[in-house]
């Protein structure tokens, strides 16, 4: 039999409006779907009927697939010669697993396309106004993961001193830690943001300041899925359009 053909698809931050258009045609030519917990279950509007869905989800800090039972199971229907959806949230190679996804899969012989997605970083911001780079405020940004792999720790030192604009996943369970290594490079009042649920309806935010936001964070009950945005751009967050409350500290 021939072996089927396997989709990364990035399914966006959560407003199923961010899908792209070529992800809505990859999702409707799909036998099977592997989605992870972060992605919107809406988008599963848009795949065939006939098409076997499950949810195979990944959040740190809670019970999940193991990795390695993921690509085990997308190498049997591909190999079952199955149209193979592994759906995830944002874009599969932004802190997604993708590349190490595709690593598996073309080492067993197994075609696939990447099909990009909106990530987080990007879109999550914007819903406050929050520019990533501006002529008169910073020059570039950096993503970066606060969830460490095996020990491994981000030089938070050197971000610190990077002059950029730093959009932190993963960082919530840590955000303390961060928040007080940060100030070892950026001044104490450096505006600060921490954005759940980021561009879905429950989303909520808090902006005040890199000294104070694990404090406001922990006082406003927030907690993860959620971005952290560091940097002075974050001082000119906005009200949402459709109402939403910034939980906004007093520097």
């Amino acid at each position: 039999m021939k072996p089927g053909k396997v989709y990364l698809i990035g399914a966006g931050p959560g407003d199923v409006e961010l899908l792209t258009l070529k992800a809505v045609r990859r999702l409707g030519l799909a036998d099977v779907v592997l989605i992870d917990d972060l992605a919107n279950p809406e988008v599963l509007q848009f795949v065939p009927q006939h098409a076997e869905v499950v949810y195979v989800g990944k959040r740190g800090g809670c019970a999940s697939v193991a990795q390695a039972d993921i690509e085990a199971r997308l190498l049997a229907a591909a190999r079952a010669g199955h149209c193979v959806a592994r759906v995830k949230g944002g874009d599969p190679f932004v802190f997604g697993r993708g590349g190490e996804e595709m690593q598996t899969l073309l080492a067993a012989g197994i075609e696939v396309e990447v099909v990009n997605g909106i990530t987080a970083g990007l879109a999550v911001p914007a819903t406050l106004d929050i520019p990533l780079t501006h002529r008169d405020y910073v020059h570039g940004v950096t993503f970066v993961s606060g969830h460490t792999h095996q020990g491994d720790e981000p030089d938070w030192a050197a971000l610190a001193a990077s002059g950029m604009t730093l959009v932190i996943y993963m960082g919530m369970s840590r955000l303390g830690f961060i928040t007080a290594q940060l100030q070892h490079g950026l001044p104490a009042d450096t505006p600060a943001a921490a954005i759940q649920y980021g561009t879905r309806p429950q989303q909520r935010q808090v902006v005040a300041t890199l000294a104070t936001l694990a404090s406001a964070v922990a006082t406003a009950g927030l907690g993860s899925p959620a971005l952290v945005v560091v940097g002075p751009t974050v001082g000119l967050a906005r009200l949402p359009a459709h109402g939403q409350t910034i939980e906004k500290e007093s520097t």
